[in-house]
């Protein structure tokens, strides 16, 4: 059974599932549902619509699922979900979605540190590490094992690829591809993420070749036309080919350059 503090309120109509533990003070509406052996940490609020898988950890002060701060907002019943083993510190804030996607997601395995804001209906894949005080407006999306570094404004509807990480203090404007690094004022491509894609088990190879293929994007003075058709004479489209030129072809908001 839960092991709920006698100083915190838990609606009845909450579902707790085996060894959640809820500390001191928090705050817990009805229709949260928290999965087996989560630790909820003291004053921590968690509004209607909040979904905790397996084995959270969520720290002082932090507040999931509040309604959105958009003015388009009908109160419609949505929600926050967060993917298993994810870590969500101090203080940090996660809006649930709109009607547009009716829920904001947070994936498994990542780390939110202190003040992180998750705006509505955000996606946030597997494994990514977002650092303090990041500030995401509606509709981001962020793909697995991304990083993005602290004190950064990420504008709505912007995407950033899996395996990218963004350097901390620089505002997000524009799409960031996959595999790179991004960084500077303004914000522009910085390299492939070699440390990053070795430590996960990259090949040289597979590095080597993305390389190649990010020089002629930002490298060769050409156009993202221009660009991807060369990518696609000169390289098999498969892999992490096939996925940066999806990244490009599907973007909307435009993509950095």
């Amino acid at each position: 059974m839960a092991d709920v503090h006698k100083t915190a309120l838990v609606h009845p109509k909450a579902q707790l599932a085996e060894n959640v533990q809820v500390s001191p003070y928090a705050i817990i509406e009805e229709g949260v549902t928290i999965d087996e052996n989560s630790w909820i940490g003291p004053h921590v609020l968690l509004a209607k619509g909040s979904k905790i898988g397996k084995g959270c950890r969520i720290f002082t002060g932090a507040v999931i699922g509040t309604i959105p701060q958009d003015l388009k907002f009908e109160g419609e019943e949505t929600s926050v979900e967060i993917g298993d083993r994810t870590v969500v510190r101090e203080y940090c804030t996660l809006n649930r979605g709109t009607k547009d996607r009716m829920k904001s997601q947070i994936g498994e395995n990542c780390l939110l540190m202190a003040y992180v804001h998750v705006a509505h209906d955000c996606i946030i894949g597997n494994n990514v590490i977002l650092a303090n005080a990041i500030n995401m407006a509606g509709h981001v999306e962020i793909d697995d094992f991304a990083g993005v570094g602290g004190m950064s404004p990420i504008h709505q509807f912007v995407r950033i690829g899996r395996h990218a990480f963004v350097g901390g203090g620089y505002r997000v404007p524009k799409d960031i591809p996959p595999f790179i690094l991004a960084a500077g004022e303004p914000l522009r491509y910085a390299g492939v993420n070699r440390i990053g894609l070795k430590r996960r088990g990259f090949s040289s190879e597979t590095i080597t070749t993305l390389q190649r293929i990010y020089r002629l994007i930002y490298r060769q003075k050409l156009n993202v036309t221009q660009a991807l058709t060369r990518i696609t004479d000169e390289f098999p489209l498969e892999g992490e080919v096939k996925q940066v030129v999806d990244f490009f072809e599907s973007s909307e908001r435009g993509v950095l350059r």
